[in-house]
């Protein structure tokens, strides 16, 4: 009897394989599944409810659906946002009027739920409301954000966590019980190097470790060395990052508030989070150069030209060296005397202009380029600054007519702005002599 090549399954993936089927066996979310918290209750009191899990990748959203259906003898029906529609959708809520009428409950999973649109949500809703079927969603978006706010209020969010690096460990001696895997051995620093790649990932460190295994087996290395593991991954060695979505987002605001807070080394240490995972060094110059005009302004100017040398140095130089250059610029920006006087002042004196409409320019503020305007009185009485005692026209007003001058930019007590200050102050002493 020959072997059909065509007719045998293909062995599934490990991550596939090593899917947990009962809530004891997850590894992590024990903030959820641990004994008392929220899932773990919900499973045991036998009253299912809908819910939106939100966490990274490979944190375990799908298992936790699976096994939350499993727990309450339900009929579970996956669907993805990415290939699915409105008639899916359909589909899915006839299966369940066919399952209630046979006395079992639907759970509807919907994985990525942030890709469907406000009409494929909507036709959730009723079907919710009614108790027809328990919906499940699962997405890597904050859900305030992607998720219609009639499909969020009926649903509990819980937010799952990357696994820490001792769970991660975990997953791997587990790998190495398979009967697969027995005589091979994983060096730890091989060990370290799978686990800081996978960054809290455990399908991505299922992944890995799988490659890395299939590997050894295949040259018959008994044990795994470090340098083995990284040839054999490469530049999949690197953290992952996801370039336009919640923690990108996190974590440039982590690096702008620590450059705010005068805390360099947590400034460096966002900055090069996001280089390593492949964010743009363009779009983070754009980023240190707005941060020096809004954090720091004229308490200290030179830190508006360091960045802006900065994202120039990084044109010429392109990566890695010209990155150097921006790590510089961080520095220097949180160390800097900080001020948002400028950034507060400019805030408010455009809602005084939304607020005051298009007043006239005063006519001693006009220019006169015409016979005409000189006859009617564009620029009389204009007093030129710099022939005035300290090139200050003491007492003249530069605001329209009856509109009073607003004193939104007040300078701070720290560093070049201090001076300004006391030259500012020095000018209204002037116009309160000039009275």
């Amino acid at each position: 009897m020959t072997h059909d090549l065509f007719h045998t399954p293909p062995t599934p993936p490990l991550a596939e394989r090593l899917r947990p089927q009962k809530l004891q066996d997850v590894v992590g979310q024990q903030h959820l599944i641990g004994e008392g918290q929220a899932l773990a209750v919900a499973i045991a009191s036998q009253t299912p409810h809908s819910m939106i899990l939100w966490g990274e990748t490979g944190v375990g959203k799908t298992t936790l659906a699976r096994i939350i259906a499993n727990s309450f003898d339900a009929q579970f029906i996956p669907l993805s946002a990415v290939f699915s529609g409105v008639k899916d959708i359909r589909e899915a809520v006839l299966k369940a009027e066919i399952a209630w009428q046979q006395g079992k409950q639907t759970i509807v999973f919907v994985d990525e739920v942030h890709r469907f649109n406000k009409a494929q949500q909507d036709a959730f809703l009723p079907h919710v409301e009614s108790g027809l079927i328990t919906f499940i969603g699962a997405t890597t978006e904050n859900p305030s954000f992607e998720v219609n706010a009639a499909l969020l209020s009926r649903a509990s969010v819980y937010t799952l966590k990357p696994l820490t690096e001792n769970e991660l460990a975990e997953l791997c001696e587990r790998i190495f019980r398979l009967p697969d895997y027995q005589g091979i051995t994983l060096e730890a620093t091989a060990q370290t190097l799978i686990i800081q790649a996978a960054d809290g990932d455990a399908r991505r460190l299922l992944n890995l470790l799988e490659q890395v295994l299939n590997a050894s087996k295949a040259l018959a290395l008994p044990n795994i060395s470090h340098a083995f593991a990284a040839q054999t991954l490469g530049s999949q060695t690197q953290q992952r990052f996801d370039k336009n979505g919640e923690q990108f987002f996190n974590q440039i605001s982590a690096l702008h508030k620590s450059v705010r807070g005068s805390h360099p080394n947590a400034a460096l240490y966002w900055l090069c989070r996001m280089l390593e995972g492949g964010a743009d060094p363009r779009y983070l110059s754009r980023r240190i150069v707005r941060m020096a005009w809004e954090d720091i302004g004229l308490a200290d100017p030179r830190a508006l030209q360091i960045a802006n040398d900065a994202a120039a140095t990084y044109e010429r130089l392109g990566s890695p060296e010209g990155e150097l250059a921006l790590a510089q610029a961080v520095l220097y920006l949180a160390t800097a005397a900080k001020s948002n006087a400028g950034y507060v002042a400019y805030n408010q004196m455009r809602q005084f202009v939304r607020e005051h409409g298009s007043a006239e320019v005063p006519l001693h503020l006009r220019n006169a380029p015409t016979e005409l305007m000189v006859e009617l009185g564009y620029g009389r009485a204009y007093r030129y600054a710099h022939d005035e005692p300290h090139a200050y026209a003491a007492g003249e007003t530069y605001m329209p007519d009856d509109l009073p001058e607003p004193n939104f930019y007040q300078p701070t007590e720290r560093g070049l702005e201090q001076k300004i200050a006391e030259k500012l102050a020095w000018l209204r002493s002037l116009d309160e002599a000039a009275e």
